[in-house]
């Protein structure tokens, strides 16, 4: 876990650098719970919106508070994805629909229902301009002779359902390029991320995907 934790870090990392290199100026960082990369990668004219649960946004902002973090370019967004309307919150926030954007899930899509799931991607599609790009974790690939994969999966299931957080959904890399080619996204091998070789070359495996807004519908 910690070996594809620090995976996971680092392609995220890239992403986000590299998108805003590449001129993209809104970050939305859906289901963001304690994430600083709205802090650590802070540009002037850039505006991250940050997503999650009521409960989570106050305790992160009583802490940003009591730290006195620069979070004035940051819009704190209480909302939970089966019930509000994520589109027009993020445009009643100030997101422009017509600018490209990069929106992020990381480490959230097991404890999403999948139709929860497939309805934000498409509520998301629906504000995404063209040159938005999506980036997201899905499972991780096993191979067909990994004889201890069902028992780990067992294992995390029941971890994670232990403190509060069930696993609602199981996609893996393949599953997941179909669901976001379903809701309006294209996974586009082509989008420059800096990152080793050698994660590089696992990305899929990992189940890390990076999508653009494919061709409106």
């Amino acid at each position: 876990m910690h070996r594809y934790l620090e995976a996971r870090t680092a392609f995220f990392d890239a992403v986000v650098v590299e998108a805003l290199d590449a001129g993209l100026r809104q970050v939305v960082v859906l289901g963001a719970g304690y994430d600083a990369r709205s802090l650590r990668y802070a540009r002037d004219g850039v505006r991250f919106f940050e997503v999650d649960l009521a409960r989570t946004q106050d305790d992160k902002l009583d802490r940003l508070a009591r730290l006195k973090a620069q979070s004035a370019e940051v819009a704190y967004l209480a909302a939970d994805f089966a019930t509000d309307p994520i589109d027009g919150l993020l445009t009643h926030a100030g997101l422009d629909a017509g600018s490209p954007t990069l929106f992020v899930l990381e480490g959230v899509v097991p404890y999403l229902d999948c139709d929860v799931l497939s309805a934000l991607l498409v509520m998301l599609r629906g504000v995404a301009a063209d040159g938005s790009r999506f980036a997201l974790s899905v499972g991780v690939e096993r191979s067909d002779d990994d004889v201890g994969a069902a028992e780990r999966a067992r294992e995390f299931r029941a971890r994670v359902g232990s403190v509060g957080e069930p696993v609602l959904t199981s996609l893996g890399p393949s599953e997941g390029c179909a669901l976001l080619g379903r809701c309006g996204w294209e996974v586009d091998d082509t989008l420059a991320v800096r990152i080793d070789e050698a994660l590089a070359s696992r990305r899929r495996t990992l189940g890390l995907l990076l999508a653009r807004a494919g061709a409106a519908r």
